[in-house]
């Protein structure tokens, strides 16, 4: 299962998840999955690692410190380097250590020069319009296109949520930090008008920098930052068959057959398997009750097995 999860992360920063977060999601807490993001070999360090966030699914779970709440924005996450005041290097997420160096097409998203003296990474989220088709794919892989001149004509904003110098904030607060970045001319999380753009839950940091600093960091995630996510809501079903298909590319993967139930005004018959891991992962029987999902409201998966 862990070769799976390592293919299903890698696509995901790739741009072409095969996986929805919910089921994503859902296996990782089931075999205890942790690691984040996939392995870089040919990229450029970040001048601080980009940690993910840990996930939480109930405000309860949440520290008791005074945290500020913001939108979680669902595109690509990158990082910028200002030296001096100046854009010297902008790279993709990666696996947090070492990203792509996608500093001419920032140039495009980003001021290319700030009133900063010194050195900064200012982190943020380049995100497209809800309204295109898999909008997030849409903005990871425009930071691949090769042609500068299809990338300017891309629906794309870059909206910043952090920034980092000597491995601690700008200023004491967060709000604070975000309120500094706008004065750069930077479209900021906290104000950033979401409506028209996608989301995947909220993001809660604890407000103070100095103890955000202080909590510190797992080997994955800051101790003072949370990702509340919102567990999708499935429909019960029976999984009367499986039966196998050759996709466009030759590929031929399994597909569930199930007992028809409506979901969202949709009547769902069909739902795919990806391969026969996934299978074995929710063990899976011929007549066993299944939780089904909409991925994206649109493509029907199974989400787990019911007992």
């Amino acid at each position: 299962m862990k070769d799976f999860l390592d293919r299903a992360s890698q696509m995901y920063y790739q741009g072409s998840p095969i996986l929805s977060d919910a089921e994503f999601d859902s296996l990782a807490r089931k075999y205890n999955y942790h690691t984040v993001g996939h392995s870089v070999t040919d990229g450029v360090p970040h001048l601080f690692k980009m940690y993910s966030l840990q996930k939480v699914f109930d405000e309860a779970d949440l520290p008791d410190e005074d945290m500020v709440c913001t939108p979680k924005l669902d595109g690509a996450a990158v990082s910028l380097t200002y030296v001096e005041g100046t854009l010297a290097m902008a790279l993709t997420r990666g696996d947090g250590n070492l990203g792509k160096d996608i500093t001419e097409k920032m140039l495009v998203l980003a001021p290319s020069f700030i009133p900063f003296d010194g050195t900064v990474q200012i982190t943020g989220e380049v995100v497209a319009p809800s309204s295109i088709p898999n909008a997030r794919n849409y903005a990871s892989g425009s930071l691949n296109l090769k042609d500068m001149d299809e990338f300017r004509e891309r629906c794309l904003v870059f909206v910043a949520y952090d920034a980092q110098v000597r491995a601690v904030s700008i200023q004491d607060t967060y709000t604070d930090t975000l309120r500094e970045l706008r004065s750069y001319y930077f479209r900021t999380v906290d104000t950033f008008d979401t409506d028209g753009y996608p989301t995947d839950g909220l993001v809660y940091r604890v407000r103070s920098n100095k103890t955000f600093e202080k909590l510190g960091y797992t080997a994955h995630h800051p101790r003072g930052a949370f990702a509340l996510k919102e567990v999708a809501a499935g429909v019960v079903t029976k999984l009367l068959d499986v039966v196998w298909q050759v996709g466009k590319s030759g590929v031929v993967s399994p597909v569930a057959i199930l007992e028809p139930v409506n979901i969202n005004g949709a009547i769902v018959s069909r739902a795919t398997l990806h391969n026969i891991q996934y299978i074995e992962s929710l063990g899976l029987e011929i007549g066993c009750d299944v939780e089904v999902i909409r991925s994206g409201e649109i493509i029907p998966r199974i989400l787990r097995r019911v007992d």
